[in-house]
């Protein structure tokens, strides 16, 4: 594959997640349309903007995904889309509306064009994980969905959200014939995610007690996180859903290492010190993620 000869969109580029994406295939050798939503300036949407005065590669648009044609100008010419949607807000009931209608419109206006051969669908381990009993299935990997109307019983609107998004798309996708991947993440961490990301990352953590209780609890790295984006574009083979983490979080020791790693977001009482020594059994699957980044996918 001549990756200098490709031209890939990535929308919301402005995301904690689709800046990582972005960078990610700029040193890949890609082309890249950056498409940003007008929703306030932010840290990254300066840093995308400097790149590009420097990047003769990257090519930065404004849109609304709430705008079918603003979608369209941005995917003109691009051989694939990863579509790494977030809220800018804290997320509630609007906001799933919000994000799942998005969805729609950026695989709707993907089905529309002549050139985009692909999508990578940005979602999470928490479309996966909720159910009235997430003690129940002895193993979760990507057949799992999580239980709308448990999420919207519990205001668990993150994971609600997500779960709408990416079963909204994988529906469109399916009848407009698009060829679709998603990857499920977990917590995403990594280089300024508390100042960068921070309603996402609280959002994520609503029910972390159940999550961590019930062996579901996990986090990624968000380099890892964008390297596994572009191989899933990448490998011809791939097809469905991937969970992607890199760890399990099942002992307080690790715990509180990952509240630690969030601080000031999460704040530990002072020379804390763990009191238990249980060890939550690991639940979460992930062959097919194992195989792609093995390359035999």
């Amino acid at each position: 594959m001549d990756y200098e000869k490709q031209v890939v969109c990535v929308l919301d580029a402005s995301t904690y997640v689709g800046f990582w994406i972005l960078k990610g295939l700029l040193s890949r050798g890609y082309s890249v349309h950056a498409a940003i939503q007008d929703n306030g300036e932010t840290e990254i949407k300066k840093k995308i903007k400097d790149m590009e005065k420097v990047e003769e590669r990257l090519s930065v648009f404004t849109v609304d995904v709430m705008d079918y044609h603003s979608i369209l100008l941005a995917l003109k010419g691009c051989s694939a889309l990863f579509c790494c949607l977030d809220s800018p807000d804290a997320y509630d009931e609007v906001m799933v509306d919000l994000e799942v209608r998005g969805a729609i419109n950026v695989v709707e206006a993907s089905a529309q064009t002549q050139s985009v051969e692909k999508i990578i669908f940005t979602s999470s381990l928490t479309a996966a994980v909720w159910k009235e009993n997430i003690s129940s299935e002895k193993d979760v990997d990507e057949r799992s969905w999580s239980n709308k109307e448990f999420c919207r019983k519990m205001k668990l609107w993150y994971a609600l959200s997500k779960t709408q998004s990416e079963q909204a798309a994988w529906a469109l996708a399916m009848d407009r014939m698009l060829n679709m991947v998603s990857i499920n993440a977990g917590l995403v961490v990594g280089p300024g995610v508390t100042q960068q990301n921070p309603l996402s990352t609280m959002s994520y953590l609503n029910g972390a007690d159940q999550m961590y209780e019930n062996g579901v609890l996990a986090f990624v790295d968000v380099n890892f996180l964008a390297d596994v984006h572009v191989r899933a574009f990448e490998d011809r083979s791939t097809c469905g859903r991937y969970f992607c983490f890199n760890q399990t979080v099942n002992t307080e020791e690790e715990a509180v290492k990952l509240a630690q790693s969030l601080s000031p977001l999460i704040s530990l009482p002072p020379r804390y010190e763990c009191q238990g020594s249980e060890v939550y059994a690991e639940r979460l699957r992930t062959k097919k993620l194992d195989k792609l980044v093995e390359g035999t996918a």
